[in-house]
């Protein structure tokens, strides 16, 4: 197998974390859709990392298509529950952290436009969704040390790197005085190799 990603992606580095955690071997090529010489389009229609590459040629793309993938292949090492309850709260968690990490991207992207073309309006939409959904992130977690079922699962992994993107992107944020306790989950996050190793990079 082999992945097709940027260093910079929260949702390519989904798929790397679980990679490492799992142990399953996956050459990593490094493709940024925004360059003239990408070979993205040719493995995902919609020009968009991460894609996975299977030995037989197919290809998955969408981060959450390619870690329930990868979940299946060492299901003693399940990162998404079978139970329906907290499945559910897993998958929910993986939304929210996505949908966040997604609205950062699209200001990142709006802001790479020149200024008088840029949308404020476009702009502030997407900053109510990340103050929303880190304020519903924050609720979520509590004083826990995992969001669900008191183990690290896929919802741990998605909330690390949303907000490693948004410490990479945006770190005038401050995100972590505003909700100490998502700064507590980070640091207790970050002694993981998976998580350490796959720190977002320019």
């Amino acid at each position: 197998m082999k992945l097709l990603a940027s260093l910079t992606s929260p949702f390519a580095r989904k798929v790397r974390i679980v990679l490492q955690e799992k142990e399953i071997d996956c050459e990593l090529v490094i493709d940024i859709p925004w360059n003239a010489e990408t070979n993205v389009p040719q493995f995902n229609p919609l020009g968009k990392v991460p894609v996975l590459v299977l030995d037989d040629g197919q290809t998955l793309f969408d981060s959450r298509v390619i870690v329930e993938y990868l979940d299946t292949l060492l299901p003693s090492r399940a990162f998404i529950p079978h139970q329906p309850h907290a499945l559910i709260a897993v998958k929910r968690q993986e939304a929210l952290a996505d949908g966040i990490a997604d609205a950062a991207a699209t200001i990142f992207i709006e802001k790479r436009r020149p200024e008088s073309l840029q949308s404020q309006d476009w702009i502030q939409r997407q900053q109510q969704k990340i103050n929303l959904g880190l304020e519903a992130m924050s609720v979520a977690l509590g004083d826990e040390e995992f969001f669900v079922s008191e183990r690290f699962t896929l919802a741990d992994i998605a909330t690390v790197c949303c907000l490693g993107y948004l410490d990479f992107r945006f770190a005038e944020l401050n995100w972590r005085e505003l909700y100490p306790n998502l700064a507590r989950f980070m640091q207790r996050m970050m002694v993981r190799e998976s998580i350490g190793s796959t720190i977002p990079v320019a």
